[in-house]
């Protein structure tokens, strides 16, 4: 008889990077034990487990610790090979996915003034070339019909994780960062997936993540200053 698998996440309940492998492991069907850090007291299974960066998340399979979020997506996927797969089989079709991977919108909401205006034109000008890019996996125009949980990819895990809290992000700096006239394709893939039940079962309470991106916010900011 095979020993059945032992699945530990170590996490932070509002760390978009928790929530990407918290999903992954969702649309997988792998059950897991969720162990909630304190980000500002280092366990001594982190320290353990990632004695080098101390970071956050860390998946433990079978005493085995594997680190870094995007690292993790791909060992669920290469590990457990049930659909929905997250990355093509073909090499070319891969690396087109990994292209488009790319953070930003931590800068727009840990910045104030001259540099806030600069991370947020990066931003800007990430999301427009990002729009056009995605017209080659959505030939039709619109995301919405295809997308449910048995054929989420990479990319979709990434984009909700990422941007799914948007409009938190917006109420906390005061800045539209997805707009539907400037973005019509990523709105609406943002859309079709933040209504998929998976996500709406992970997703944070409200108050509770607009709470703590205010705090990341004022924390970040009091550290800029001289």
């Amino acid at each position: 008889m095979e020993k059945e698998d032992q699945i530990n996440l170590h996490g932070m309940w509002g760390s978009t990077f928790t929530k990407r492998v918290e999903l992954a492991l969702k649309l997988k069907g792998i059950p897991y034990e969720y162990i909630e850090e304190d980000l500002s007291y280092k366990s001594q299974l982190v320290l353990k487990y990632n004695p080098v960066h101390k970071k956050l998340p860390i998946l433990v399979h079978n005493g085995k610790p594997i680190i870094e979020s995007l690292i993790i997506l791909e060992y669920i996927d290469e590990t457990w090979k049930n659909a929905p797969r997250f990355l093509p089989d073909d090499p070319y079709e891969r690396a087109k996915i990994r292209f488009w991977l790319f953070e930003g919108v931590g800068r727009v909401v840990t910045t104030d003034g001259e540099a806030q205006e600069k991370a947020t034109n990066d931003l800007f000008e990430k999301l427009k070339v990002l729009e056009e890019g995605m017209r080659e996996f959505f030939p039709g125009g619109s995301p919405t019909p295809s997308i449910n949980g048995e054929n989420m990819g990479l990319l979709d895990i990434l984009m909700c994780t990422l941007f799914g809290p948007y409009k938190i992000h917006e109420e906390v700096v005061g800045i539209k960062m997805i707009d539907p006239e400037r973005n019509p394709l990523l709105s609406s893939w943002l859309m079709a997936l933040t209504e998929q039940p998976v996500m709406k079962e992970i997703k944070p309470p409200h108050e509770k993540l607009l709470a703590l991106v205010h705090f990341i916010r004022q924390n970040a900011l009091q550290s800029s200053v001289p």
